[in-house]
């Protein structure tokens, strides 16, 4: 599949779009409750160069996993009185943007679908550009939502949680999520069986069916 030109060449803008859309909700919502760190570091930005990390990048080809800059944010900028709710926010972005790019694809297909559906499945591209819409943006939405640090879900939950439970939470993922994660992808590259692919390829692949008829 990764050695597929029909495959690659679709995937590539897509990937960009939805990391660059992702981090930039981040930046956006996090400027708009009043900490310009992101704005002052150029992340404020569409320009995916701005957002990309090479090392992310490169394993995305090797791993078939990967990631982008994370955006600075300084929660000593906000409102004392907003602070949790701006950082709910700000971890929020990511996700709900990755969840509306999946939506217009989505939309564009079902378009399509009423207007030509010939054009659609014959146009053997734009169908893959289409479908790897929805279902890369889907991944990296509930990927993010898992409440394992530093993911965006570790932060929602830290925010939704009373103070006095998200502390040892905020202790215990801080201390252990990064060598979890590492684990669960491990796990799923050089063994075959990863748990990663029940807890966001089964529900991507119901959202998908979904959002797109005949999926």
């Amino acid at each position: 599949m990764w050695s597929d030109p029909l495959f690659l060449i679709p995937f590539i803008p897509v990937f960009l779009l939805a990391l660059t859309l992702h981090e930039f909700g981040h930046a956006w919502t996090a400027l708009q409750f009043g900490d310009p760190t992101a704005k002052l570091q150029g992340r404020v930005t569409l320009d995916p160069l701005k957002h990309l990390d090479l090392i992310g990048t490169l394993f995305m080809f090797v791993l078939h996993f990967g990631w982008a800059k994370p955006v600075p944010v300084n929660p000593a900028n906000f409102k004392p009185e907003q602070r949790r709710q701006a950082e709910l926010w700000v971890s929020l972005a990511g996700i709900i943007a990755n969840l509306l790019q999946a939506v217009a694809y989505a939309l564009v297909w079902r378009v399509l679908l009423l207007v030509n559906p010939t054009m659609l499945y014959d146009a053997t591209f734009l169908q893959r550009f289409l479908l790897l819409g929805v279902l890369i943006n889907l991944a990296l939405a509930l990927f993010n939502l898992l409440p394992i640090y530093p993911l965006d879900g570790a932060h929602v939950i830290k925010n939704l949680l009373p103070r006095r439970q998200a502390m040892p939470f905020v202790a215990f993922s801080q201390r252990y999520g990064t060598m979890i994660l590492l684990a669960l992808i491990l796990m799923g590259t050089f063994s075959g069986v990863s748990p990663l692919s029940t807890l966001i390829v089964v529900p991507r692949n119901w959202l998908a069916g979904i959002l797109l008829p005949g999926f």
